[in-house]
């Protein structure tokens, strides 16, 4: 196995070291499931990877529920299973997603999406995010070219054309061929490269938590845009789903501290009794929301994958997805730079990752941002846009391009 290049903060004796070794090395800030993913897809190219994450290894290898249940499309399980991670998943931890539909308000007018129609088919799954980060630490910890360095935090990054050199607390340099910006939608690392982004802090906050029902759910995935807040139920077990409910902070908080018991009495009366009595089945999870837009995705030896590229709203249930899907795109071009140049970090790498993600999350984070302020505007206007809207969207032409940002296939 060859050996990671972790130097002494002399560059010139950082630069022979390069020199002598002459394997190419590739540093990811986070060891969230961008990061490990990044690493497991890059493994068995000949490199040396380094993953460093603040977390110590306990958190990392045994990650506790956080709420989120993540809504994986077709690409993003075929992707999980390509890195070993998706068989590592309980099998009755994969919940069916059949349809999803969306209201406006106490409206009985809804939107559904089904995959084409058809009713054997589904939409996707719902995986829970701490079965995931598990399942992406197992596959990575057993590949020997990767090196996880955990309960580190990156202290500084500098880069120029012939190498990227990250710091760490303890003043150690990783001297590596490439950087990548792994590390959540209020990156750090993002900020050391000087790549600045647009960030909107919403003012509201998500809850989660899992909740028993007594209406059967039918795999269904519901979500109500109501007056003041936004309601989703995902489906999981049989009479057992998801409660996301979106609030603005102080009563989110409010809700947050409530018992147990409390809490499922008002997700009862905030749901207006459509599943039955709810009760809590696990604790209510609150996370506070803001949206980011790196202005850069790429830049000297340096890439922004996950939510440090692109932080996007919840409502659409395309984060993850679309995380995923970056690293898919830099790990090919990668592999691709390497046959050609043998260059991991080259400059037209670099732009070609740029303009692919951009092309693909550009779109979908404006889209997704303009239902957000539709639908969660309360003036009289913006009501009535929204139910012309939702009778203009089940039109199959209209139903097509809507389903297709909502729940994209592979």
């Amino acid at each position: 196995m060859s050996y990671l290049n972790v130097v002494p903060v002399d560059l010139h004796q950082a630069q022979r070291w390069r020199i002598r070794s002459m394997v190419k090395t590739i540093s990811i800030c986070g060891g969230g499931p961008a990061g490990l993913a990044l690493a497991r897809s890059l493994s068995g190219k000949g490199l040396d990877i380094c993953v460093i994450e603040r977390q110590n290894h306990e958190s990392l290898s045994s990650p506790p529920p956080d709420g989120r249940e993540i809504a994986l499309t077709y690409r993003s399980m075929a992707a999980l299973k390509e890195l070993g991670a998706w068989n590592r998943i309980p099998s009755d931890e994969a919940y069916s997603l059949a349809e999803a539909q969306v209201f406006d308000g106490q409206s009985p007018l809804a939107l559904a999406f089904d995959p084409q129609g058809g009713k054997a088919a589904r939409l996707g799954s719902l995986v829970s995010n701490h079965h995931i980060r598990r399942s992406l630490f197992e596959s990575v910890s057993e590949r020997s070219d990767i090196h996880l360095m955990t309960g580190r935090s990156v202290t500084g990054v500098v880069t120029d054309n012939r190498s990227a050199r990250v710091t760490l607390d303890d003043e150690q340099v990783l001297d590596s061929d490439l950087v990548v910006a792994a590390d959540s939608r209020f990156s750090a690392v993002r900020g050391m490269l000087g790549i600045p982004a647009r960030m909107h802090r919403l003012g509201k906050s998500m809850l989660v938590g899992r909740v028993a029902i007594e209406i059967d759910h039918g795999h269904v995935a519901t979500e109500w845009f109501d007056h003041g807040q936004t309601l989703a139920l995902l489906p999981l077990g049989p009479g057992q789903a998801s409660a996301v409910v979106t609030l603005a902070d102080g009563e989110a908080e409010r809700l947050a501290t409530l018992s147990p018991e409390a809490q499922g009495a008002e997700l009862t009366r905030r749901y207006h009794g459509r599943f039955g009595a709810m009760t809590m089945a696990g604790p209510l999870h609150r996370y506070p929301l803001t949206t980011a837009y790196a202005q850069h995705f790429a830049g000297t030896r340096a890439a922004l994958v996950g939510d440090a590229a692109v932080g996007m709203h919840p409502v659409t249930a395309h984060g993850f997805n679309l995380g995923l899907a970056s690293t898919q795109r830099l790990s090919k071009l990668v592999t691709s730079a390497l046959r050609r140049s043998g260059d991991p970090g080259s400059a037209m790498m670099l732009r070609r990752y740029e303009m692919g993600h951009r092309a693909e999350s550009w779109p979908l984070y404006r889209a997704t941002n303009m239902i957000v302020s539709l639908y969660t505007d309360d003036r009289p206007i913006s009501r009535s846009l929204r139910k012309a809207g939702l009778r203009a969207a089940r039109m199959p032409m209209a139903r097509h391009l809507v389903s297709h940002l909502l729940m994209q296939e592979a």
